[in-house]
C-alpha cells in the first residue's frame, strides 16, 4: 500500500529545512541559497515563519507588478504600521490571508469593487468557513485603507461589503463560564496553572497577555501593563483572588510572572496543551459542559467583578470600555482579469 504524501505548506515551498549529522537545524532558500539562523529562529515557530515570509517577500519583490494587489500587500508588509502596531500573532494571522490571496496578487487594484470583494469573501466562505472569510474581508479593508492614506489606492471597496453571516448550527464561540465551571476548574488546576487562569478570570487578560506578563507588571499596588493586541494601557488595583494565587504559586526564576512546572516561561502552545488535557478530563467526568475556552473567561468578567463588589467604573476599566454603560455588554449573553475561482 502506497504511503500517503503529506502536503508541504505553501510558506515552506522552495526551502530546504533539515537537521545535520550533529542534530542541529539547517535552513536555506533553494533558489537564492539565503540561510536562516536556526539558533535565532527555531524552525516551525512563529518567529521562524515570520522570517520565512520576510525573505520570501524580498525574493519575490522584483516579480511583484506595480499597481496590483500583490504590490499593495508587499508595501503594507514593509510598513511601520505592520511591524510596530500589530502583535506578532496578529501579523501571523494577516499573513495567512496574504498567502490565501497570493493566487490573485497580479490583479490590478482598479479591478477591485465591492461585488468582487463579496465574491472573494464567498469563495473563502466555501473553502475555509465563515471566520476565515470574514477575516479575509477585514484584512482587505485594512490594506485598502492604508493604501488610501499612502496614495496607492483611491477608495476602499471592502468597507462596503458586509461580513458573512454566522451559521446558526455553530455553537456559541467563547461562551461565558458558569459559576460552577469556574469553581470546578480552579479546584482542579495544578498549582502552576492557577495564576495564569486567575489573571484571565479577574483581569480579562487574553491568554497570551497573561502568559507574557513580566514580574514587574504586577505588585502589591496593582497591575500596570498594556494589552498586546490593542496597546491599551491597564492600571488596576490588585484583586484579592490574584494576590492569593500569586502567594500560592510555585517559586521560580523566570522573568515572567507565570511559569510552567519546570520554572520556565509558558509558551502559548504549551499552556494550551495542558489546558486542553485538563478540560477533556473534566468534560469526560461530566463536571463541565463542552465548549469551555480560555477567551470565554472575558465574557464572564463583568459578573465576577460585580460579585466581588467592584463598582461599575472598575468593571468598565477592566473590560476596556470607554463608558460605564458598556460594561454590561459582556455581562449578558480594467486589464488583467481576476479569477476568484483560483483562490
Amino acid at each position: 500500500m502506497t504511503k500517503p504524501q503529506l502536503r508541504r505548506p505553501n510558506k515552506y515551498r522552495g526551502w530546504q529545512i533539515f537537521r545535520d549529522h550533529d542534530g542541529d537545524w539547517r535552513c536555506y532558500h533553494r533558489k537564492t541559497r539565503v540561510k536562516i539562523d536556526c539558533r535565532k529562529f527555531e524552525p516551525y515557530t512563529l518567529a521562524f515563519d515570520m522570517e520565512i515570509h520576510r525573505i520570501n517577500e524580498l525574493v519575490n519583490e522584483k516579480q511583484t507588478k506595480p499597481g496590483t494587489l500583490g504590490m499593495l500587500i508587499t508595501r503594507y508588509r514593509e510598513s511601520v504600521r505592520f511591524h510596530t502596531e500589530l502583535a506578532p500573532r496578529t501579523r501571523a494571522d494577516y499573513q495567512k490571508c496574504f498567502d490565501y490571496l497570493q493566487a490573485i496578487e497580479d490583479t490590478p487594484l482598479d479591478r477591485f469593487t465591492p461585488p468582487l470583494i463579496a465574491k472573494i469573501r464567498d469563495k473563502a466562505l466555501e473553502k475555509r468557513k465563515f471566520r476565515f472569510a470574514n477575516y479575509v474581508r477585514s484584512v482587505l479593508s485594512v490594506i485598502f485603507d492604508w493604501g488610501i492614506e499612502y496614495g496607492y489606492t483611491k477608495d476602499n471597496p471592502a468597507a462596503k461589503v458586509k461580513p458573512a453571516r454566522r451559521p446558526k448550527s455553530l455553537p456559541d464561540a467563547n461562551r461565558p463560564w458558569t459559576d460552577a465551571e469556574r469553581e470546578t476548574v480552579l479546584a482542579a488546576l495544578p498549582s502552576h496553572m492557577v495564576l495564569p487562569i486567575a489573571l484571565m478570570m479577574f483581569y480579562a487578560l487574553d491568554p497570551q497577555d497573561a502568559l507574557d506578563l513580566p514580574r514587574s507588571a504586577i505588585t502589591q499596588a496593582g497591575l500596570d501593563t498594556r494589552r498586546n493586541k490593542t496597546g491599551q494601557a491597564i492600571y488596576l488595583p490588585l484583586f484579592e483572588p490574584v494576590s492569593e494565587a500569586m502567594a500560592n504559586a510555585p517559586k521560580h526564576d523566570a522573568l515572567t510572572l507565570c511559569a510552567n512546572s519546570r520554572g520556565m516561561p509558558w509558551t502559548y502552545n504549551g499552556f494550551s496543551t495542558n489546558w486542553s488535557k485538563l478540560k477533556g478530563k473534566l468534560e469526560a467526568e461530566g463536571v463541565i459542559q463542552p465548549g469551555l475556552t480560555l477567551k470565554g473567561l472575558r465574557h464572564t468578567v463583568a459578573t465576577i467583578l460585580a460579585e466581588m463588589g467592584k463598582d461599575h467604573g472598575t468593571i468598565a476599566l477592566v473590560l476596556g470600555h470607554a463608558t460605564v454603560g458598556g460594561c454590561y455588554l459582556l455581562d449578558t449573553d480594467k486589464s488583467g482579469p481576476i479569477s476568484p475561482n483560483r483562490l
